[in-house]
């Protein structure tokens, strides 16, 4: 038999092959009991979101989540905050295509630009108006939610200077001041000529100094795979808000209807 120890205390201790079975069986029931808990607990939590209602195509515990984040970003959003550019050389030479809602039937020979600010009469504009603003260029690495990206080049003019020409995205119809943030409108929406796509992009990400209504990739028009004539382009998002051939574009205080965030995903989807 071997010979027994003492506890820092002074006290014998036993040898581990002679602890009293007792002792085992209430050490190996008190483990038990706290795994028990620690797996009921997610699961407990599991049921409650899982029994909750929907919110937007998602169930509301997690829709509440992703709205959190969303004041989070938009709390830290900055329009100095520039995503990086590279030189032209480095854009891909052919641009990958991706998501072909809103863009089932061919582009209409009539297309123009609707746009919408409440309380005021629509404006319709030719893709040769918006040419005629100033135009801009960015290289950039445009990123998409399902996990690939690439640099790619595109031209066509800074939406913010299309508001300022315009003046739209306000309450009192003058230019937009990105700091009378009460004057502004704090959404815009854009839909497809078919309304077969759509998003909400909140009035801040809008007029950043990046963010293009294109309609030049890789010094070209672009072409219909790509959103011809005129398409949003908007780095400090996922690709899944660079809306392709814009036909409607409004303003609105309520978010408007987006079509991924419908199906489950974050509205802001910010970078």
């Amino acid at each position: 038999m071997s010979s027994s120890t003492k506890s820092s205390k002074g006290e014998p201790k036993l040898p581990e092959e002679e602890v009293p079975e007792s002792a085992v069986r209430r050490r190996m029931l008190k483990s038990f009991g706290w795994f028990a808990v620690a797996s009921v607990v997610p699961i407990g939590i599991y049921n409650w979101i899982k029994r909750s209602p929907k919110a937007m195509g998602t169930l509301k515990p997690l829709r509440d989540v992703l709205n959190t984040n969303e004041v989070i970003a938009r709390t830290y959003f900055s329009n100095t905050h520039l995503v990086r550019t590279y030189p032209v050389e480095e854009a891909a030479p052919k641009a990958r295509t991706n998501g072909y809602d809103g863009l089932k039937s061919p582009v209409p020979e009539d297309w123009k630009l609707t746009i919408e600010t409440p309380g005021k009469q629509p404006l319709q504009l030719t893709i040769d108006d918006i040419k005629a603003l100033p135009k801009q260029e960015i290289v950039y690495e445009f990123k998409c939610i399902e996990g690939w990206s690439q640099i790619q080049h595109w031209s066509g003019v800074r939406l913010s200077d299309f508001m300022a020409h315009y003046k739209l995205g306000t309450h009192s119809g003058n230019a937009p001041n990105p700091d009378a943030t009460n004057d502004l409108f704090k959404y815009m929406g854009l839909e497809t000529p078919d309304k077969g796509y759509y998003v909400g992009i909140d009035m801040e990400s809008a007029l950043h100094p990046q963010t293009l209504l294109a309609y030049e990739l890789n010094g070209q028009p672009i072409t219909a795979p790509h959103g011809a004539p005129l398409r949003l382009i908007i780095p400090v998002k996922y690709g899944v808000k660079n809306l392709k051939r814009i036909g409607r574009l409004f303003f609105a205080d309520e978010r408007p209807r987006d079509f991924w965030a419908e199906r489950g995903y974050d509205y802001y989807v910010g970078l």
